[in-house]
C-alpha cells in the first residue's frame, strides 16, 4: 500500500528534488580502484620491463577499464532502479546465452570463461551475479509473513541454471558466490529458522553428492588439501599459499615499501596482479595497508546496506543487499585464501584485482545501488510501495 505525500510538506518534496548521490561510496570505489592501479602496476613492472616492455603497460590496460567503470556507475546511477523490474526476462536470457557461448571459445587455462572479443576477453560470469540479484529482487520484492516454498523453489531454480554453467566452466569459486547470495537474500525475505535448516541440510547433501560422483577437479581437490596442512608439498600445490603467506608476513607492520619486496620484484607469488593482489598490499603496505583496505571494503558494504535500509521499495532494498552480499563475499573470500584460511578460488578483489570484466560489473552494480539512494524518498508519511 502506498500512502501519498501529506499536503503540509512542500518542504520535503522539494528536498527530495535534491537527492544527492552517495559520495562515500563513490570515494570508497575510487580509492580501492586508485590502490588496485598502484599495485598492478607494482607487481607488473619488473616482468614487463624483463620483456622488452613499457613497465606501466599493465596500469594503463587497467585504468581504460577504471575509466569505464565510472561511466557504468554513472549510466546505472541515472537508470530508474525500478526500470529492472520489467527486464528481469531480458537481463536473465541475455545472461543465460552469454554463459553458454563460453564453450564455443578454445579453453584458457583449463576453464572456459571468456568470450574472446580481441582487445577484450569478456567474462560472462561477473554480470551473472548482478543479473542474478536483480532477479531475485523481482521474486523476493513482495512482502509476506512466511516465506513460502514454491517461492523458495522458484528462486533457488533461478540461481541453478546459471550455477551449472558457471560450475561447468569450470568456476566454483563463483558458484559459490550465487549461493551465499542467495542465501543472504532469502534470509532477508524472511527465511525461518525451520527452511534455513533444511536448505542446509540439502546443500550439504549436495556438496557430497558432487565430491561422492568425481565432479570436483583434481586441482580443486588439491586447494582444498592444502587448505588443511598448509605445509603439504611446498614446492608444488602447496607453493601459492606458502609464497603468499611469506609475502604477507613480510610486511609486518608498515609494510617494506611500495616497489619494494622480494616477493614482489621477484613475482615468487603467481597471479599476483589479479587474485593474490592483496598479497602485494600486504608485503608493501603492511598490516596498516591491510587493514586499511579491508575497512574500505566495510565502508562500501555498510553504504550498501543503508541505501537498503533508506530505499523507497522491498525491490531497491533487496538489490542493494544482494549488492553488498557479493561485495563482502568477494573480499572475504579473496583476502582469506592469501592468509590460509580460505581455499584459493579465482576470486578477484572487487576494485582492486586487474580484469575489466569484475571491475565493470562491481561498478555496475555499485551505481545501480546509487540509483537506489538517488530515488529515496525523504518523506515521513510515505510507505515503501510494494
Amino acid at each position: 500500500m502506498t500512502l501519498l505525500a501529506r499536503p503540509d510538506a512542500p518542504a520535503a518534496i522539494a528536498e527530495r528534488r535534491r537527492n544527492r548521490p552517495d559520495l562515500i561510496l563513490l570515494a570508497a570505489m575510487i580509492i580501492l580502484a586508485s590502490v588496485g592501479l598502484l599495485m598492478i602496476y607494482s607487481v607488473t613492472r619488473v616482468g614487463l620491463e624483463r620483456s622488452d616492455l613499457p613497465a606501466s603497460v599493465s596500469m594503463e590496460r587497467q585504468m581504460i577499464f577504471v575509466a569505464a567503470g565510472l561511466i557504468a556507475f554513472l549510466v546505472a546511477s541515472l537508470i530508474d532502479y525500478r526500470e529492472y523490474s520489467h527486464l528481469v526476462p531480458y537481463i536473465y536470457g541475455v545472461v543465460l546465452f552469454l554463459l553458454g557461448v563460453v564453450f564455443l571459445f578454445p579453453a584458457v587455462k583449463g576453464a572456459q570463461r571468456w568470450i574472446d572479443l580481441g582487445p577484450f576477453q569478456l567474462q560472462p560470469s561477473e554480470f551473472a551475479k548482478i543479473a542474478c540479484v536483480i532477479a531475485l529482487a523481482g521474486v523476493l520484492s513482495r512482502p509476506r509473513v512466511k516465506l513460502p516454498w514454491l517461492v523458495i523453489g522458484r528462486v533457488l531454480l533461478l540461481v541453478a541454471i546459471p550455477g551449472v554453467l558457471i560450475f561447468l566452466q569450470p568456476d566454483l569459486g563463483t558458484m559459490l558466490v550465487f549461493g551465499f547470495v542467495t542465501l543472504v537474500m532469502l534470509f532477508m525475505s524472511g527465511l525461518s529458522g525451520r527452511q534455513m535448516l533444511v536448505l542446509s541440510g540439502a546443500a550439504a547433501l549436495g556438496t557430497f553428492a558432487i565430491f561422492r560422483l568425481g565432479l570436483v577437479r583434481d586441482y580443486q581437490l588439491d586447494r582444498l588439501r592444502v587448505l588443511l596442512d598448509p605445509a603439504l608439498d611446498p614446492q608444488g600445490i602447496g607453493w601459492n599459499l606458502r609464497q603468499s603467506r611469506i609475502a604477507i608476513g613480510s610486511g609486518q607492520l608498515l609494510g617494506k615499501g611500495l616497489f619494494q619486496g622480494q616477493q614482489t620484484n621477484f613475482e615468487f607469488v603467481p597471479e599476483q596482479g589479479s587474485d593474490f593482489i592483496f598479497t602485494a598490499v600486504g608485503e608493501q603496505l603492511g598490516f596498516v595497508g591491510g587493514i586499511l583496505l579491508v575497512l574500505a571494503y566495510a565502508l562500501i558494504v555498510w553504504r550498501l546496506l543503508v541505501i537498503a535500509t533508506n530505499s523507497r521499495d522491498r525491490f531497491g532494498a533487496m538489490i542493494s543487499v544482494g549488492v553488498a552480499a557479493i561485495i563482502a563475499f568477494h573480499a572475504f573470500i579473496n583476502i582469506g585464501m592469501t592468509m590460509g584460511i580460505m581455499p584459493v578460488t579465482g576470486l578477484p578483489l572487487p576494485f582492486v584485482s586487474s580484469g575489466g570484466s569484475s571491475f565493470l560489473a562491481f561498478a555496475f552494480a555499485l551505481g545501480i545501488a546509487n540509483s537506489v539512494w538517488l530515488r529515496r524518498s525523504p518523506l515521513p508519511a510515505e510507505y515503501r510501495d510494494s
